[in-house]
């Protein structure tokens, strides 16, 4: 079968649009139809370098469709359902899976070189090169084989264009804030970042009970966004950040710093480590460029009378299983927002125009719709 892809041939290079050819699912494999594919910032990170991957490579790990056909031996799923694809797998069997672990399931070691489990290829292109898919998905194709591990069958009424964020940004911002932070009603949280990600861990903070829930960011328009989501504190730097939280906490400091940003830094690692107090939490959501390999703190500042944390997580400690449906159960109920994070719409072929937006600040997230 051929399917229209958008790939990334070499690092710095433009996504490139190309037809490849689509094994059939074998043992263990569905065939899936996307409708939507969300664009979030760390296949873009693929593009420019900052994190590495086996290339050539299709771009896309949100995705969300309908099941066409399945290989031998799945269980989970039949065709005509309707799936999101978790960007992280959930076998079910590995010791991290069985202990409620499923964001560190084993099979998702093969996410940056796109191979399945059985360390094989489905996407190939016209002289018969090997293609993986980012995450073991590649939902900037129109049509991908995947594991069944990592689908998540989702109820037939809950749109498409919502159900792809629910693969990757809306856990793993919402769980940063939920699960992997730990913010307890009344707690003063500061998220650095408020775009895709960063949205999701406002409504995560307000969810839990945050009272201060101060959102920095340098463009306006995501600012404004922030105070849509739950933000009560929008500001434009991390000075002006901290001057406010001095203030709003009488010097006690935030309980809760959360880096969200597009790209980690270890000046934002610095500013999230000033602005909190004694006994509290850094928590590191944001790729940061794989060149970076350190970051620089205080010591004594860390945890010499002070009693600071910094924690890294993926997916924002959710249970793709247990927390997609149960996101998206709550936009369902109103108490999630899911609809408001999608700032624009585009074709396949627009995608390098999508990212060029991204980049420069004007999406909260924008969503490839494919064609029929």
């Amino acid at each position: 079968m051929r399917t229209k892809a958008a790939i990334i041939r070499e690092t710095g290079k433009p996504w490139e649009l190309v037809d490849l050819e689509l094994d059939e699912p074998r043992a263990g494999e569905v065939r899936i139809k996307f409708a939507v594919s969300g664009m979030c910032h760390s296949d873009e990170h693929l593009r420019t370098g900052d994190s590495q991957c086996r290339l050539p490579i299709v771009g896309g790990h949100e995705g969300a469709g309908v099941v066409e056909a399945v290989g031998p031996d799945v269980t989970r799923v039949r065709p005509g359902d309707h799936v999101v694809c978790s960007f992280i797998p959930a076998c079910g069997t590995c010791r991290y899976c069985s202990s409620g672990r499923q964001n560190l399931c084993d099979q998702g070691a093969q996410m940056v070189t796109g191979m399945l489990a059985d360390g094989t290829f489905r996407f190939h292109d016209e002289w018969g090169a090997d293609l993986g898919g980012f995450c073991m998905l590649g939902t900037f194709s129109q049509r991908a084989v995947v594991s069944q591990a990592s689908c998540v069958r989702i109820d037939d009424d809950i749109p498409f264009e919502v159900a792809a964020l629910t693969g990757c940004g809306v856990p793993t911002g919402w769980g940063t804030s939920v699960y992997a932070a730990g913010v307890r009603a009344g707690d003063t949280v500061v998220i650095f970042g408020v775009g895709g990600v960063g949205a999701n861990a406002v409504q995560g903070a307000r969810h839990a009970g945050a009272r201060n829930i101060v959102a920095v960011d340098p463009v306006a328009f995501k600012r404004e966004k922030a105070l849509e989501f739950g933000a009560t504190h929008t500001f434009a730097d991390a000075a002006e950040a901290h001057e406010a939280v001095v203030e709003m906490t009488r010097g006690q400091l935030a309980d809760h710093a959360i880096c969200t940003v597009g790209v980690l830094t270890s000046e934002v690692v610095s500013q999230a480590a000033a602005i909190v107090g004694k006994g509290a939490q850094v928590t590191i959501t944001s790729v940061g460029r794989s060149t970076d390999t350190q970051v620089q703190l205080a010591a004594n500042g860390m945890v010499v009378g002070y009693q600071r944390r910094i924690q890294g997580h993926v997916f924002g400690m959710c249970n793709p299983l247990l927390d997609i449906p149960r996101l998206l159960d709550m936009y369902r109920g109103g108490q999630l927002k899911l609809d408001e994070l999608i700032t624009r719409r585009y074709g396949l072929d627009e995608i390098n125009q999508g990212y060029q937006d991204l980049d420069e600040g004007r999406l909260i997230r924008g969503v490839v719709v494919h064609e029929d």
